[in-house]
């Protein structure tokens, strides 16, 4: 197979592709620094073998959102060169059928560049260009690295070039992987709205550093949650508006040299209808190619989310913590045995993968600031980083939150029994006193009941402080749940 060799990050690349001994297996094509020996039945060509030789870094390869966004810019480049005469349109409808399949995911194993490549993407964009080529070639009967038919540079990459493309491409591909990712996040935030729903009457105590606090509903807890991630969709969906204003157009320095003047303005079109999203070319070319502010935005709000699912993680965590030795008012669903020497042990591993994830998140979008920083004057050479660690992020919260929602969050159980007696016990539903006793007398009767180990209820009465109509009603925990304020004490 074609991508059998290159797949492998070890040194071994290079021997086989420079120096396989079966001429068979091989075909010898040239480039600007000579020729070099190319897998017979790959359809990427000399520039994409050099780069796997030089760069056996990660055996990582290019999220299929960011070949399938080149494959829809390639097709948009060709049809809008056709219409504006730039190139043969029988030539350019071989390259728009061939960026088709790209597109299609048809030949994702043909893309073989380590994601740890030379700077701005040139190579992966090469490798995008010597497919589309090879496989324009067969459909207009030629054989693969014969460039006189259909060539990479010349004809796919007309009025294009990388500092244009990969930056076009690495937005469209975050805008497509968006649009699974955000039903995934919908997933969990229902799925936590669901508790929600279901946890509403279970009263709780509310916990502010860690210690009692006054009472509150398990529901509003789970409530509170989804509020978040929805807040955070928000943010991410306004971030990502910023990714539609393209620089494509701009060719090299974005002073659109070799570039049909209308031709960013169709490809925008055709790129909208492609994908049904609106894009549209930036009023100046040259910030949309020199700035890669829209990816740290997206990034930033993906931190965003990550936070927060490191919080929600660890609540949950915290709220099943036990079972006899720790709050234990939820219980998450057993997914596994916890422990390789303590039988019957059960860990919260879908709180633990979240945290793990989120984590990674973070360092993903570490790696984007810097790297969105790292461009001078009229290139950002950072821009494989910021593509390969954004759309990295967005899978594994994609595949995140649909695992935690169905195996995690959906099937949790509240101990009502635990959630109540904390609830009714805590020392802090004095705070409902304030308003009637003031708060140095709440004070003093909290005092007491943590030397004693009486109730509050109990010492007031004790005290003559309030009657048990009073009490039943000014300490209800469920009415401390909600806004409002006691009735007045009448006086005597």
């Amino acid at each position: 197979m074609p991508g059998r060799g290159p797949l492998c990050p070890s040194g071994q690349v290079r021997e086989e592709l420079l120096e396989m001994p079966n001429e068979s297996l091989t075909r010898i094509e040239k480039d600007s620094l000579g020729e070099i020996a190319v897998p017979a039945d790959a359809y990427y060509g000399a520039q994409t073998a050099r780069a796997v030789a030089n760069y056996p870094i990660s055996g990582l390869r290019a999220h299929p959102a960011m070949i399938r966004a080149y494959g829809q810019l390639k097709l948009a480049c060709a049809e809008a060169n056709v219409e504006l005469k730039m190139i043969p349109a029988k030539i350019g409808r071989a390259i728009a059928r061939a960026s088709r399949d790209v597109a299609n995911g048809k030949l994702n194993d043909q893309f073989v560049v380590d994601v740890y490549q030379a700077g701005a993407g040139v190579s992966f964009h090469m490798n995008t260009n010597e497919v589309i080529a090879n496989r324009a070639i067969e459909y207009l009967g030629g054989r693969k690295g014969d460039y006189s038919v259909v060539h990479p540079n010349d004809h796919v990459n007309f009025g294009q070039s990388t500092n244009d493309t990969y930056p076009t491409a690495m937005r469209l591909a975050t805008v497509l992987l968006l649009d699974d990712f955000y039903p995934a996040l919908a997933e969990l935030e229902a799925a936590f709205a669901k508790k929600g729903v279901e946890f509403d009457g279970i009263v709780k105590s509310g916990r502010t550093h860690l210690q009692d606090a006054v009472p509150v509903r398990l529901g509003q807890e789970f409530t509170a949650y989804a509020v978040s991630l929805h807040d955070a969709q928000e943010q991410i969906a306004a971030t990502a508006e910023s990714l539609t204003h393209l620089g494509l157009g701009g060719s090299a320095v974005g002073t659109g040299l070799n570039a049909h003047p209308g031709f960013p303005k169709v490809v925008a079109e055709r790129l909208s209808k492609l994908t049904g999203h609106r894009f549209q070319v930036k009023s100046d070319l040259r910030a949309a190619m020199q700035s890669q502010l829209p990816m740290a935005a997206v990034s930033g709000a993906l931190r965003n989310l990550a936070l927060e699912l490191i919080r929600i993680a660890n609540d949950l965590r915290l709220l099943s913590s036990g079972p006899y030795t720790g709050m234990g008012e939820i219980v998450l669903p057993a997914l596994q045995p916890g422990s390789s020497i303590m039988p019957g042990k059960v860990n919260p591993v879908m709180g633990e993968l979240l945290n793990m994830v989120a984590f990674q998140v973070v360092g993903c979008d570490t790696v984007v600031a810097l790297a969105v920083q790292g461009g001078q004057l009229e290139l950002n050479v950072m821009m494989p980083a910021m593509a390969w660690n954004v759309l990295h992020a967005l899978e594994i919260l994609k595949n995140t939150c649909r695992v935690v929602a169905e195996k995690c969050v959906l099937g949790i159980t509240a101990n009502r029994e635990t959630c109540e007696r904390y609830g009714y016990r805590t020392p802090s539903i004095a705070t409902a006193l304030n308003p009637v006793i003031g708060y140095a007398r709440a004070a003093e009767i909290v005092k007491k009941s943590l030397r004693t180990g009486k109730s509050i209820p109990e010492i007031c009465l004790e005290e003559n402080v309030l009657s048990q109509q009073e009490l039943d009603h000014i300490l209800d925990p469920r009415r401390m749940t909600e806004p409002g304020l006691p009735p007045k004490r009448k006086k005597a």
